[in-house]
């Protein structure tokens, strides 16, 4: 397989106001994103998973450039990505587009379905003529679902699932690489979740497109993923493909996840496992193990001791655990 896009120790830290109260302390740092490490493969599909708040969002966010990473390297095609390089940036967006969790938020509300998707390819193909680039609107309304009759209108004339479709159109614009997809189904419902996840599967089958997908539903994930991450406050707590991940899991948290999925069988008597207590602060993590607080099989080098990714056969998990 080719590699398309790798990411190496990728760290996203945000500094804090200083507090009115006690001005001369020194500013708390939110560690969103802890050195985290994968590769896609061209024409594959990495699903992302983990609870609000694990650093999902700010993970593909910082690929794309829209945060800026403290820490780490993402190689697109073998090449490091500077994102400190302005031009460089604006070339990454070019073969790098991302998916938003609220389609309607995404679209300009003052702007037609025509001139979103006209946007970027004025910016990025200049020498198209208006004739050009009103055929190319056309083709790529006629490809995510809307007909051409409906391209004069705005977005709140549109439904949700409608919205992300012309949110996907136009993301295709640009004719990107890598589509990094933030939550694109969680706001719609579970029939149109359908729709719009079979069409992605389409788009990047027609088009040998690479995704990186960030769900909360295993099940979704499942589904279109080839491999899955799962994260935990900021870290990776296990990778692996798919189906391996979904049938056998190697950590407890991914554990945890996986007896919350839904199991279309009345006759199903599945127990999920409840974690203890909520979601740490990022601003102030556990220490040992990130999960530690929460874990039903914790034990005390957990909470001594942060375990590393380490590769078991073709996976990655950091946990001390031999097996769950």
């Amino acid at each position: 397989m080719t590699e398309m896009l790798s990411v190496q120790d990728l760290a996203v830290q945000f500094q804090l106001l200083k507090s009115k109260k006690w001005p001369w302390s020194a500013p708390a740092q939110l560690r969103a994103v802890n050195g985290v490490s994968f590769r896609v493969d061209k024409g594959q599909t990495l699903g992302v998973v983990g609870e609000s708040g694990c650093g999902k969002s700010t993970l593909i966010r910082a690929i794309a450039g829209l945060v800026h990473p403290s820490e780490g390297t993402v190689m697109l095609e073998g090449k490091p990505v500077d994102y400190s390089n302005k031009k460089e940036v604006l070339a990454l967006r070019r073969q790098v587009q991302m998916i938003f969790q609220d389609p309607v938020a995404s679209l300009n509300p003052r702007m037609t379905i025509r001139e979103t998707v006209a946007e970027p390819l004025a910016m990025f193909f200049p020498e198209m003529n208006q004739d050009a680039r009103m055929t190319r609107v056309y083709e790529l309304l006629d490809r995510v679902g809307i007909p051409r009759r409906n391209a004069n209108r705005y977005p709140h004339e549109f439904s949700g699932g409608q919205c992300q479709r012309i949110g996907i159109a136009r993301a295709l614009a640009a004719e990107p690489k890598v589509l990094l997809c933030d939550e694109p189904v969680s706001a719609l419902d579970v029939s149109i979740q359908a729709q719009v996840v079979n069409l992605l599967q389409e788009l990047q089958r027609e088009m040998g497109l690479t995704l990186i997908f960030v769900a909360h539903d295993l099940g979704v994930v499942r589904h279109i993923s080839d491999e899955i991450l799962v994260m935990y406050l900021g870290g990776m707590m296990e990778k692996a493909q798919a189906d391996e991940l979904v049938q056998a899991p190697m950590h407890p948290y991914t554990s945890a996840l996986l007896s919350a999925v839904p199991v279309p069988d009345p006759d199903a008597k599945l127990e999920p496992e409840v974690l203890d207590g909520d979601l740490p602060s990022p601003l102030n993590p556990p220490k040992g193990c990130l999960f530690q607080t929460r874990c039903p099989k914790r034990f005390d080098r957990c909470i001594s001791e942060r375990p590393s990714p380490v590769f078991v056969g073709a996976r990655q998990k950091a946990c001390h655990l031999e097996k769950l």
